[in-house]
């Protein structure tokens, strides 16, 4: 079994410092957070970028801010959002692309958000994939629904996305698929045996899709962006906490840490 790549979602658009006091916010915080799960053993940091009021923004500016400051720490994959906010526009969405990262996430449906609606027409994933293809970045393909995956085989049909391709499962988020180990089953056996993925669960979801990845082959994301909770009840330490929980549980398993490069070479990633 290859290598564990852990990816690491410091922030994302919707948690707020009320609900987490712990949460990363500025460039500062978001590239010493990221440097703390390197250290514990992420190789991606998945990166929502916050305005100097806290809130989520697509800014090209805070993104290089924050990728620039992750790389005189470390060597970690920076994985900006192409998602954003719900309410932000494509154009705005699009920004950090213009930094040329080596991955990036592609959003391969329209999914409900809770009470609000994720919106990922056609357009726009044939020209966030474009876009993408262009600059040489690696899109990881994120997953809401089921029916996400045949959006993605249908990119690959009209030559806007390259194989093997990566793909993110995104579990349990209230009004897309549910975070049960079944739906993860049939999602894996579902996908093009040459690829690779990831399962990002939401809430109490995350820690057992986690587990149930190492076992699986597959590969696994954590943090505030998806759980803001170590157990129930308990608020996490940090983004780092979340981390090393991980790979103590994989190292009991006997299942290795990927670090960054390794990582490239699993995701084939190529620059």
């Amino acid at each position: 079994m290859e290598k564990l790549v852990i990816t690491v979602a410091l922030t994302g658009a919707e948690v707020t410092r009320k609900q987490q006091p712990n949460l990363p916010l500025t460039p500062d915080e978001i590239a010493q957070a990221a440097y703390e799960c390197y250290l514990a053993g992420a190789s991606i940091a998945h990166v929502h970028a916050r305005n100097e009021k806290g809130e989520p923004t697509q800014s090209y500016e805070v993104y290089k801010e924050i990728k620039e400051k992750i790389e005189t720490k470390c060597n970690m994959i920076f994985q900006p959002s192409t998602g954003g906010a719900v309410y932000h526009t494509f154009e705005q969405r699009k920004q950090p692309l213009e930094l040329n990262p080596e991955m990036a996430t592609l959003s391969a449906g329209t999914t409900n958000f809770g009470r609000d609606i994720f919106v990922n027409s056609e357009e726009y994933m044939e020209k966030f994939a474009d876009e993408m293809k262009k600059r040489g970045i690696k899109p990881e393909i994120e997953v809401f629904e089921r029916g996400h995956i045949a959006n993605a085989l249908s990119l690959v049909k009209k030559g806007l996305l390259d194989v093997p391709i990566h793909f993110d499962f995104v579990m349990g988020v209230p009004g897309a698929i549910p975070g049960e180990i079944d739906d993860l089953v049939y999602l894996v056996n579902h996908i093009p045996d040459s690829s690779t993925w990831t399962v990002a669960g939401i809430g109490r979801y995350e820690l057992p899709l986690a587990v149930h990845a190492i076992l699986m082959g597959g590969h696994v994301r954590v943090g505030f962006e998806d759980n803001i909770y170590y157990k129930k009840g308990e608020l996490a330490k940090s983004n780092a906490q979340l981390v090393e929980r991980i790979v103590r549980i994989a190292k009991e398993f006997g299942r290795e840490i990927a670090t960054p490069d390794e990582a490239r070479e699993i995701l084939n990633i190529r620059r």
